[in-house]
């Protein structure tokens, strides 16, 4: 079966998402939990409720199995992302983030994954390449699950390519260095993750860097100061106006939805930055990965601050 796909999100080590918030959090003690949300997650995935949510049409693909694997699937069928995962025998993991509302930090606890098989990956191998048949971009998101060889980012980037269609890699280690030798159009990494890539802790001599690597850009975020994006056509750094506190969990997957939505819609790389820093932002300010504020969103919008340097970093 070939589903049409605007935009196709590759999420190899799905998770179902959840939210516990207490008052306060602290080591060695019980807690009563005042509020719970569960949703379908992985980077992938929560870029694809963004894209789904600003009106894009979007395909989901990756692995789910298991009783966890079906209330994901469950969980995603009430939304507007397309399901094309592939089933397998593992179960899909969990993520645990716990929200301390007297400060806004969150703890993150994150499962493995289900270990995949080499038959299972063959069978997302096909899936995969008719859904690209019908993609007009498509992010490769999250980390590998195990049974899965460090160089499938690498395959999975050459495949969109041979096919045509823009690819966005957002992954981090050995995957990231592998991937980003097959010359991906976008990568996005945070800072910490360039400076595995690269080994500089200069966000802008890392970026440049990465390219050299072999990725035509790199829009790296940088926390609250936004994200920095060296390309072909220029150097950017794009800023909120103001400190958004909140739930960062899903602000980097946002950002990935902006600046697909302005790929696929024709925008210059200013009006890209300005959305995906945007979105990144509305997402802290909203209780759940894979969640954005629109009226943040909105509001935030006009007012971030994108700074042209020239193709050069500054001095």
């Amino acid at each position: 079966m070939r589903i049409m796909a605007r935009i196709l999100t590759v999420t190899l080590n799905t998770a179902l998402d959840l939210t516990h918030h207490v008052p306060r959090l602290v080591p060695h003690t019980s807690h009563r939990v005042t509020r719970v949300t569960e949703r379908p997650g992985g980077k992938g995935l929560n870029v694809a409720r963004v894209l789904a949510a600003l009106g894009h049409d979007t395909v989901v693909t990756g692995f789910a199995g298991g009783p966890t694997g079906e209330v994901l699937r469950a969980l995603l069928a009430a939304e507007r992302p397309v399901d094309a995962l592939v089933p397998i025998a593992g179960n899909t993991r969990r993520t645990l983030a716990v929200v301390d509302e007297s400060t806004g930090d969150t703890t993150q606890l994150n499962e493995p994954g289900p270990t995949v098989s080499p038959a299972e990956w063959e069978s997302f191998l096909l899936s995969y390449e008719s859904l690209l048949a019908g993609a007009s971009a498509v992010a490769l998101c999250g980390s590998l699950p195990p049974g899965i060889h460090v160089g499938a980012y690498a395959d999975l980037v050459r495949l969109a390519r041979g096919a045509g269609v823009p690819v966005l890699l957002d992954t981090s280690g050995e995957p990231l260095l592998r991937g980003i030798a097959a010359r991906p159009d976008l990568v996005k990494p945070n800072a910490d993750e360039l400076f595995q890539l690269t080994g500089s802790r200069d966000a802008w001599k890392a970026s440049a860097e990465a390219r050299r690597k072999g990725a035509r850009a790199v829009v790296a975020s940088l926390g609250p100061d936004g994200i920095l994006a060296t390309t072909d056509e220029g150097v950017w750094q794009a800023a909120p106006p103001t400190l958004i506190r909140g739930n960062p969990t899903g602000a980097g997957d946002s950002a990935v939805a902006g600046l697909l939505s302005g790929l696929v819609s024709g925008l210059p790389w200013p009006s890209r930055l300005a959305q995906a820093v945007a979105l990144s932002a509305a997402t802290v300010a909203a209780p759940a990965a894979g969640e954005f504020s629109p009226s943040v969103y909105e509001s935030l919008l006009p007012e971030v601050k994108v700074t042209e340097h020239g193709g050069t970093a500054p001095e």
